[in-house]
């Protein structure tokens, strides 16, 4: 009898993907792999600076990592240290679900797991777009960054009907000085709470008068369980932008 497929991911939706669909599989996981709650594997690090020692010493039959969530060095050197990594690209919805299915066959799961016809039935069964609005989405302060081209958010609102402000700009998360972002004038400005956390008091003060929109960046930057939920939460998240109340 052959032992059971031994998996540790480097990318947290990933992990939650592999949890869900063939339990007892993982072995070890990024600190920043926070669902499903409880998960209890060994902790190898974080995305940008895994432990590649501590990766082999589990003896892992797979790797799963993503070309944006993890740097090249670091796959090379679990690669140098004999280990088969799987590399995802995920740059829109249709991508994700295929390069899942890809995932999970490698990690031995037989049956499609219903998650993952839920998350496309979801997306599928979006009813038509309201008129739709430009926004900035920033990912960062300190410096201000915002998605630019080919990203797998900005592909997700796109289907939610916001059109990102710098989606044809050469870089995809580019720099942009924040006098610059204000006077772009977007319908909306769209705050995730990741990877920047992003809250009602840190963030939408930097653009008075603007509809502000505080969402989930578990829904909107993943690629996993989450997907099924997504368009409901990040809609209703859309849906109920303000400006910001300042403090007077």
């Amino acid at each position: 009898m052959s032992r059971p497929l031994r998996v540790v991911s480097l990318v947290p939706s990933l992990t939650e993907a592999v949890a869900r669909s063939a339990p007892g599989a993982l072995v070890g996981a990024t600190d920043w792999c926070t669902h499903p709650a409880g998960l209890d594997v060994v902790r190898v690090g974080g995305t940008k600076n895994p432990e590649v020692d501590r990766i082999a010493a589990l003896a892992p039959d797979l790797v799963i990592a993503n070309e944006e969530e993890n740097r090249a060095p670091d796959l090379a050197a679990l690669r140098a240290a004999g280990l088969d990594v799987l590399v995802t690209e995920v740059r829109t919805l249709p991508q994700a679900f295929g390069e899942l299915a890809r995932v999970l066959t490698a990690c031995a799961v037989v049956a499609r797991p219903r998650w993952l016809d839920e998350a496309e039935a979801a997306w599928d069964a979006l009813s038509p777009a309201p008129p739709r609005r430009t926004a900035v989405v920033p990912v960062w302060r300190r410096p201000w960054m915002v998605l630019g081209r080919d990203t797998f958010a900005g592909d997700l609102l796109s289907r939610l009907g916001v059109d990102q402000v710098y989606a044809a700009h050469p870089e995809r998360y580019p720099r942009i000085p924040l006098d610059e972002l204000r006077g772009r004038e977007p319908d909306l400005v769209v705050l995730p709470d990741e990877p920047y956390r992003f809250t009602a008091d840190d963030g939408p003060e930097a653009f008075p008068g603007l509809p502000c929109a505080l969402v989930s960046g578990r829904h909107l930057t993943w690629y996993g369980p989450s997907l099924a939920e997504a368009p409901t939460v990040l809609g209703r998240a859309l849906r109920g932008a303000r400006p910001h109340k300042l403090n007077l």
